[in-house]
C-alpha cells in the first residue's frame, strides 16, 4: 500500500532511539567545618584506600589544584528507586576548605532505549530515600575523620547535583553512535525530567552550555544536573571539575548565610554597647575584636575557596569549569559576600573612630579634672 504524501516523509524521517549504557551519580555536599586537614584524613582513612587523583586529560595541565581533595570509597546502601530496592555504591571527596562531597553511583540496566534511560533518570532524581542514605553515610564518615576537622560544625545549607553519564551509545544493531546522535529534545527531557514537550526557548537555554572535545564525547550542563557522554571509563575529568565547582558554590553559599546571620547581631551589639556606660572605658574592645576576626575568617575562607582550583587556559575542561561557575552564579554569590564584608569593615571603621573619640574625650575630662584638682590644692594651701 502506498502511503499518503503527507505521511511518507514523516515515517521516513523517524529513526530508532539510541540505546544507552550508562549510570547516574547523585551528589550531596556538606560543609562540616572551617578546614579539613587532608594529610590527616588520608591517615585516618588508610584502611579504605584513600586517593588524591587529579584530572588525567592532556589539557588538564591548565588546571592548578594546590591541595588535591581526598577520594575514598564508603561501601553500599539500599535505596528504593522507582519502587525497586537498589544497592547503591557510595564514595566521598573531601576538600580542604571544609566541604565533603558524597557520591551515590547507580548503574542503569544495559542497552536501554533513550526514553527508558530518561525515565530511569527521573526515578533516580525523585527517589525519596536519598536523604536518609546520605545522612547515614555522612555520619559514618564524620565519626572517622572528626580529628582532622578544624572547628567542626553543621552548616545550614547543602548542595545537590546529579550527573547522568553515558558510557556508550548504540543503534538497534549494536553499532556505536556518535554523541551528536542525541537530539536536543532528548537531552532536555533527561536533564529537566519533564514528559511534556519543552518550548524552543527552553531548549535553547538548556543547550547553550553544550561542550565537545572529541567526536564521541559530550557535556551538557544545567543548574542541578548534567549529561556526560564519555566512552573512556577511566576519564572522569568532567565530573571532577563539576564536583569542584559545586563544592566551591556550597562554601560561598555557607559564607553568605553566615554573614547574613552575623550582621544583625553586630547591629544589636553596637546598640547595646552605645547604651552602656562602660562605653567610656573599653566597651567596644571586644566588639571590635570580634568584627576583625569575622572579617579575617570570611576573607581567608573565600580566598582558600577561589585558590583551590585555578585555570590558566581556555580549553575543554577550563571552559566547562567556567561555565559551571557561571550557571551556579558564583560571581553573584561572591559579590554578595564582598558587600557584606564591606558593611562589616565600615562598621569596624566607624566603631574604631567612635572608640578613639570617646577615649580622647575621656582623656580631656581627666586632664580638666587634674587641672581643677591642682588648682583646688593650691587654693587650699594658702
Amino acid at each position: 500500500m502506498t502511503l499518503p504524501a503527507s505521511e511518507a516523509p514523516a515515517r521516513r524521517g523517524r529513526t530508532p532511539e539510541p540505546r544507552v549504557h550508562g549510570e547516574a551519580i547523585v551528589y550531596r555536599l556538606y560543609d562540616v567545618g572551617y578546614e579539613i586537614r587532608l594529610d590527616r584524613v588520608a591517615d585516618l582513612l588508610a584502611s579504605s584506600g584513600p586517593e588524591r587523583p587529579r584530572p588525567v586529560r592532556g589539557e588538564a595541565q591548565t588546571i592548578q589544584i594546590p591541595n588535591p581533595p581526598v577520594t575514598v570509597g564508603l561501601g553500599t546502601e539500599m535505596v528504593v528507586v522507582g519502587d525497586e530496592p537498589r544497592e547503591v555504591e557510595f564514595s566521598a571527596r573531601l576538600f580542604d576548605f571544609g566541604v565533603i562531597s558524597l557520591r551515590a553511583r547507580l548503574a542503569a540496566r544495559p542497552d536501554l532505549p533513550w526514553s527508558e534511560f530518561a525515565a530511569f533518570g527521573g526515578a533516580v532524581s525523585a527517589a525519596p530515600g536519598w536523604t536518609g542514605a546520605f545522612a547515614r553515610v555522612r555520619e559514618r564518615l564524620l565519626a572517622r575523620i572528626v580529628p582532622a576537622i578544624e572547628r567542626p560544625g553543621e552548616a545550614p545549607v547543602t548542595e545537590d547535583y546529579v550527573v547522568f553519564r553515558v558510557n556508550r551509545l548504540e543503534d538497534g544493531a549494536g553499532a556505536r553512535l556518535p554523541a551528536d546522535a542525541l537530539r536536543d529534545e532528548d537531552i532536555a527531557r533527561l536533564l529537566v525530567g519533564e514528559s511534556r514537550p519543552l518550548s524552543a526557548a527552553t531548549h535553547r537555554e538548556l543547550m547553550s552550555q553544550r561542550f565537545s572535545y572529541f567526536e564521541d564525547d559530550l557535556a551538557v550542563l544545567t543548574w542541578n544536573a548534567a549529561l556526560v557522554v564519555e566512552p573512556a571509563a577511566e576519564d572522569t575529568d568532567v565530573q571532577y571539575v563539576l564536583e569542584f565547582a559545586n563544592a566551591q558554590l556550597l562554601e560561598l553559599r555557607f559564607d553568605d548565610a553566615l554573614l547574613d546571620a552575623e550582621i544583625p547581631k553586630i547591629y544589636t551589639r553596637i546598640a547595646e554597647a552605645r547604651r552602656g556606660i562602660h562605653l567610656l572605658a573599653r566597651g567596644f574592645s571586644r566588639l571590635l575584636a570580634d568584627l576583625q576576626t569575622r572579617v579575617a575568617d570570611a576573607t581567608e575562607l573565600v580566598e582558600r575557596v577561589e585558590n583551590s582550583l585555578k585555570v590558566t587556559d581556555d580549553v575543554f575542561l577550563a571552559r566547562i569549569y567556567a561555565a559551571a561557575l557561571e550557571i551556579f552564579r558564583g560571581a553573584t554569590w561572591r559579590s554578595g559576600i564582598d558587600r557584606k564584608l564591606a558593611i562589616l569593615r565600615d562598621s569596624y571603621g566607624m566603631l574604631n573612630a567612635e572608640s578613639q573619640a570617646r577615649r580622647t574625650e575621656m582623656l580631656e575630662i581627666v586632664i580638666v579634672l587634674l587641672i581643677g584638682f591642682e588648682i583646688l590644692l593650691t587654693l587650699m594651701g594658702r
